[in-house]
Formats: structure tokens, sequence, C-alpha cells
């Protein structure tokens, strides 16, 4: 596939590392030539200077070839531009674009083919809300994604030392959940080494568990895995930023809230929108008004500003002081792995996040939903079955007669409102949404041609 990525900013950069380890010729745009040339000497990829939105400028990066434009510049205009001028002069088969701005996304209509023909748009503000939200709704884990429009989810643990299954064989999950419960553990994560699990793997303390079950039944088989604490109430965030005053907006419903935000009128202006959210003015990292606000009784403290040391900071002194649950927003990616611990719960990148919905759209062999894990070392992907038996190499097989490339492992199937965890004698029928583990990156295009179809195949 030829794809021409506009950016190479942090996600721009993320997307070529991403997707030049695959079958893929890629071109980046960039008005930076430090940046194109650290990516040029790092990557097997083509580097064109110029602007991004300049019809002579994609001319040159090969837009005329081009399968796919991914427009990721700081500025929502000149995606939207470049899209346009894709559109019009060179009827670019797929665009996509990052649009920030809320007074943009307020209008879905400007995006329509008539007006901005933007085939899939990337909102990364409402990608974060959404992961954050779904982290506090589940306490103790560490990733929480969606397949199969939320019939099924994948949620990572840690496994900690007091963990009911620690030192157990994963067989022993079965005999432990209710007899209509079903959960499959899909991979693990071991010093950063990943294990595909068979039933006679042993937990150990600090794994990472990357379980798949029905959305239902999720918080029992947390409970199996650790010890669960009861669900967040009182919610502390820091930051008024467009993330930071959507969550709030989502969450002051069922839950206790308050926001610090530095700037008195942005906080005014937030306050003003909000319906019971308390909005304070004051610095997230100042101990005396985090002790003021009784940080030691809350359950969850997100810091969530645009400042990656002020959030870490601030998590680590709320962690100290004792909030039950951090979740810190971290921008560069190498900050990421160095604070995810005992001190913060869970880093988010909103790098990695977007990067997921983006991949969801470049997949082939009917991927329709990519999440990236672990800073993009593996992928969990939802992958459709179609065709017949004899055109497919995975419809009319058996889970245990299906030739998956290593490191890969099928966690579960959902047909219909139907979950069904992955066991060796399900079999799997035209139509199935296939939830897929791949721990090795690299053998994405042997996952990508398994659920292609051939016109015949034996």
């Amino acid at each position: 596939m030829q794809i021409i990525i506009l950016g190479a900013g942090q996600v721009g950069t993320g997307m070529a590392y991403s997707l030049s380890r695959e079958e893929n010729d890629i071109t980046v745009v960039d008005t930076d030539p430090d940046r194109l040339r650290e990516l040029q000497e790092k990557l097997d990829i083509r580097t064109v200077l110029g602007h991004a939105g300049h019809p002579q400028t994609l001319i040159r990066a090969g837009i005329e070839d081009a399968d796919l434009l991914i427009a990721l510049t700081n500025s929502d205009e000149t995606n939207m531009v470049a899209c346009q001028v894709a559109h019009t002069l060179f009827n670019t088969p797929t665009k996509v674009a990052r649009v920030r701005a809320a007074d943009y996304l307020a209008h879905p209509e400007l995006f329509s083919r008539e007006h901005t023909p933007i085939d899939v748009l990337i909102s990364p503000e409402k990608l974060v809300t959404d992961h954050v939200q779904r982290l506090i709704e589940y306490p103790g884990a560490l990733q929480v994604l969606d397949f199969a429009d939320g019939r099924a989810q994948l949620v990572a643990t840690r496994a900690f030392h007091d963990g009911p299954l620690v030192g157990h064989e994963l067989k022993s999950l079965r005999e432990k959940l209710p007899r209509e419960v079903d959960a499959r553990v899909a991979a693990i994560f071991r010093q950063d080494e990943a294990i595909i699990p068979e039933g006679n793997t042993v937990i150990e303390i600090d794994d990472i568990v990357f379980f798949l079950a029905a959305k239902r039944d999720i918080p029992t088989v947390m409970r199996e895995l650790r010890r669960m604490s009861g669900p967040a109430s009182r919610i502390l965030l820091a930051g008024g930023g467009n993330i930071g005053a959507s969550l709030a907006r989502r969450l002051e419903r069922d839950h206790h809230v308050k926001l610090i935000e530095r700037d008195p009128r942005r906080a005014e202006v937030i306050a003003e929108d909000l319906d019971t959210t308390i909005v304070l003015v004051g610095d997230c990292a100042d101990e005396d008004l985090l002790h003021e606000e009784g940080i030691d009784e809350i359950d969850v403290y997100c810091a969530l500003t645009n400042e990656d040391e002020a959030n870490i900071l601030s998590s680590m002194l709320a962690k100290r002081m004792g909030a039950d649950k951090v979740i810190t927003l971290i921008n560069r990616p190498a900050y990421v792995d160095l604070v995810e611990s005992d001190r913060i719960d869970v880093a988010v990148s909103p790098q990695q996040v977007t990067i997921g919905a983006l991949l969801t759209h470049i997949r082939k062999g009917h991927m329709v939903r990519v999440h990236s894990l672990r800073r993009g070392a593996a992928e969990a992907i939802e992958a459709v079955a179609h065709g017949r038996p004899g055109q497919s190499r995975v419809v009319g097989r058996r889970i245990d007669e299906i030739e998956l490339p290593p490191k890969t492992s099928i966690g579960g199937i959902v047909r219909g409102e139907e979950v069904i965890i992955a066991h060796d004698d399900v079999v799997i029928q035209s139509d199935d949404h296939v939830v897929l583990f791949v721990a090795d990156q690299k053998q994405i295009p042997k996952v990508e041609r398994l659920f292609s179809v051939d016109a015949v195949f034996i």
C-alpha cells in the first residue's frame, strides 16, 4: 500500500515507525528538515520537505499513485485543505485527517464528501477522553479495549502479590469462575516480553495480564485476577483543557468530581459549563491544595494538563498522599515506561491511543478494529471472517486447525450478540468477529492474509 503521512510530529512519526515494519511504501511530508532527516536515518521511507496543503508538495510525495493520505500536521486547517486537494485534484481513494478544534467537530456536516471530503475523522481529545473514562469505570485496569461495539472487552491488569491466581496455572481460572462466566487470557507481558499463554502457564507477580470476556463478565473475571476495590466515587481531575473539561462533564452525573485549573479565566469558563463539578483555581502540584481537598479520600486522581512534567510530579505527589488510583497523561513516549510503576498506576499515551484508531482504517483483510498495545509492540485486532469453506483460511475450521502466525492467539469470537470465548473445538463461521492478540507486529501481514478471501482456496 502506498501511504503518504503529512506531519512528522509524535503521531506522524509513530505511524511511520508502525507502518514501515510492514509491506507499505511510506512517504512523510513535513516543513522541518531536521525531523525528516532523523526519520530517514532510522527508517526505510521517503521524505518530502514542503507545505502539506500545497498541490506541488503532494505531487512530489506521490499523491497521484497514493492509496491513502493521513493528515497529521499540527494545523487542523492544513489537514482539511490537504484532504480537499487530494480529493479534488487527484481523487485519492482514502483520506484520514486529525482535527482537534471543538468548533469544527461540532459541525460534522463540514466533513461530507460535498464539502471537505475526509473519509475518516480522528479527534485525539475524544479518543483519550473515552480511554480514561473506561479506566475509571474499571478499578485495577491498565487498559480497557472495546470490540464488536462493546459486546466484548479486552482488559489488561497487573498481577499483584496477593492476587488469587498468582502462582497458579491458567487452567485453574476456569474452575474458579461461575458456570455462566467464561474468559480467556489472551497474552501475558512479563518484564516487557510477550508470552502467548497455555493452560499450564503460571501467572507471576507483576505480570501484565490481558484477558478477553463479554463486557458483563469483566468485573467477575477481574476479581479472580486481583483483589478489587469498590467502584470509584470521588474523582479529582487536574487540568481544565478539552480532555479535563469533557471528562468532568461525562463523570459528574454519577460521581463526585473536582477539577483543578491554574488559569482563573479558563476555570470560570469551565465552571459555567458544568453542573455539579467543583472547579478550583490552583496548582495541581501544590501539596497544601491537595491536602485541603482530601486527596487521601480520592478514588481516582487524573493528571490531564498539557505539561508532562507537571502531570508526573503531581501524580506522584497525589499517590504518596493517599490517592487510591492515579492516571497520568504523558505525551512523550520515552517517559511512559519510566513512570508507570507503583507510584503511577496508569500512564496514558495520547500518541498510542490515536495510532490505534488510525490503524483500524489501514489494516487489510476485513480488519474492523485495531488497538495498539505496549507502546506499539503488539496489537489487538478485531477481524471479520468472510467467505465460505474453501474460500477462506478460517471459515469452517476449528480454532486448533487454524495455522496462526507465531506469537498470535485468538481470544474469542462475537457472533451476533453472543460472545464465544476461544476454545480448541470452536468452529469459526462466516461473519464472525474474531478477536486476536498479535504480540509481534511483524506478523500483521500474515494475519491480514489469514482473513483475506480467495476465489478458490483449498
